[in-house]
């Protein structure tokens, strides 16, 4: 049996992110999403936010994953399916909705962020391994697109990252024998493919500004699967 391992966990999240320090960021946050709406860079506002309100690198890390521009909420927003396309074709970006999924079901902290998405803080950084929720997390992703109606999936993998090659034969084991055709790349810019193509799923806000349409699949699975995943809410007073 794999060894019970919480995806996304940082011991210092009950406390960063927790009741008290929710507000702090709440405000931290309204000031970033000022900042970008006159055209500041992202790196530069959040660095000016995060040491006036004395952030911690993580609190930095979630402003930068939760907050957006209006002008970029309004473009996801227009490119955005109410629905899986029945019969159709998916592009999905496999790490990115996996891992989020894992996060979730490890009850590791998730952000509820101003553009509708829902990320997390679970570093990737070239390196990945399977855990104990792995299977679960794709089979929750097949259920849906079953659901769909869609007529193919097709699951992107980026070369470089460790265990890619495991992962797909992971995904191809569980998910072989839906009502779907499957198909699983693994490729050396996953990103850069992506940024081209329509009914994309994936929460990268910078593929999500490039591709043609996208649907919110982990929201949506989130939000229909029983569990309970501790947010904090970026969307409250947003435009």
């Amino acid at each position: 049996m794999d060894r019970i391992v919480k995806r996304g966990y940082a011991p210092g999240d009950e406390t960063e992110f927790g009741v008290a320090a929710v507000p702090r960021l709440r405000r931290a946050a309204q000031n970033l999403y000022y900042l970008l709406n006159q055209g500041y860079p992202v790196k530069g506002a959040s660095v000016f936010v995060g040491n006036h309100y004395q952030l911690s690198e993580r609190q930095r890390t979630a402003l930068v994953r939760a907050v957006s521009s209006q002008q970029n909420i309004e473009n996801r927003g227009d490119k955005e399916l109410s629905d899986l396309p029945e019969g159709g074709v998916v592009h999905i970006d496999g790490f990115n909705t996996i891992i989020t999924l894992e996060v979730a079901l490890s009850g590791s902290l998730l952000l509820k962020c101003m553009d509708n998405t829902v990320r997390d803080l679970a570093a990737l950084r070239g390196t990945y391994r399977p855990i104990d929720k792995t299977s679960q997390a794709i089979m929750m992703i097949g259920r849906e697109l079953e659901k769909g109606g869609i007529g193919k999936a097709i699951f992107y993998l980026d070369s470089p990252v460790s265990n890619s090659g495991r992962l797909k034969e992971q995904i191809g084991a569980l998910l072989g024998n839906f009502p779907f055709e499957l198909q699983l790349e693994v490729i050396h810019n996953v990103d850069v493919t992506l940024e081209s193509l329509e009914n994309v799923i994936t929460s990268d806000a910078i593929i999500l500004d490039k591709c043609r349409s996208w649907f919110n699949l982990n929201r949506r699975i989130i939000a229909e699967e029983p569990g309970d995943y501790p947010f904090v809410d970026f969307t409250t007073g947003v435009v």
